[in-house]
């Protein structure tokens, strides 16, 4: 396994993130498509969007969505975007929504059959126990403080979960982590990870020491592949890390981009 050593310069600019302001979230505009068709279309979500909407009332993607494919392709009626699945409002990276309403069920139903490959990067605070490792453990969600709680023994209406992760990076502060999720539990990664003492930095909730400037946290849907939805073959999507200093560190030492 490689563990890579960050250029102190670069660590020393982490605090470097831009304020939140309107630009920073998604519009019709400013959409960062990732992959589409007639079928799908799967876009890199900024840590501001929201997929499922919130008391904030601020605009969900799949409506977002829709007014960019009605002014693209000039349509005159309603249009028609399915959310597939969901990713946390302050976690950036891949969200995939159907373009169809036969694609939305056969996409829905890859996801509840676990034919679905996600890998996520995430900076973490402190180095993991071990360098790579599979976490089992059982969750519980409380409703009214919308957080999960984390257990090594079943317990109440506690669900099993399951995730993988492996270190891909080293910093003098933060550890870069890859994580593969084998089960799909509220705010998974996020807790787990947090139970092994290793919480996700600007992730307060989950006891990180302080919010990230711009409201979002280091947790980012990197990588996803499933069966296309029509097609006999496989649809792999990769998404761009946000733009910020310790992502820049981390893939500039690491893989020399």
């Amino acid at each position: 396994m490689l563990i890579s050593r960050m250029r102190k310069n670069s660590i020393k600019q982490k605090n470097n993130f831009k304020a939140a302001n309107p630009s920073e979230q998604t519009t019709a505009e400013n959409i960062r498509v990732l992959f589409e068709d007639n079928h799908l279309i799967v876009v890199n979500k900024r840590s501001s969007d929201i997929v499922q909407a919130d008391r904030t009332g601020d605009p969900v993607l799949s409506d977002i969505i829709k007014s960019y494919l009605k002014t693209k392709y000039n349509k005159p009626g309603e249009v028609f975007c399915g959310t597939v699945h969901r990713i946390d409002r302050p976690v950036s990276g891949i969200v995939v929504f159907a373009k169809t309403s036969k694609a939305l069920s056969r996409l829905t139903a890859f996801f509840k059959s676990r034919d679905v490959q996600k890998t996520y990067w995430a900076v973490v605070s402190d180095t993991p126990p071990r360098n790579a490792d599979v976490v089992r453990n059982f969750l519980w969600k409380d409703e009214s403080m919308n957080k999960s709680f984390a257990s090594n023994q079943p317990r109440g209406n506690a669900k099993e979960s399951e995730l993988s992760y492996q270190i891909i990076g080293k910093g003098e502060h933060y550890s870069f982590l890859e994580v593969k999720p084998k089960t799909g539990r509220h705010h998974q990664i996020r807790v787990t990870l947090s139970s092994i003492g290793c919480p996700i930095k600007g992730d307060v909730k989950y006891g990180s020491k302080r919010t990230n400037p711009n409201g979002g946290i280091h947790l980012h849907a990197r990588e996803i592949e499933f069966p296309h939805p029509t097609k006999n073959k496989p649809v792999r999507i990769v998404a761009p890390v946000p733009e910020d200093s310790l992502w820049t560190a981390f893939l500039t030492s690491q893989f020399n981009l």
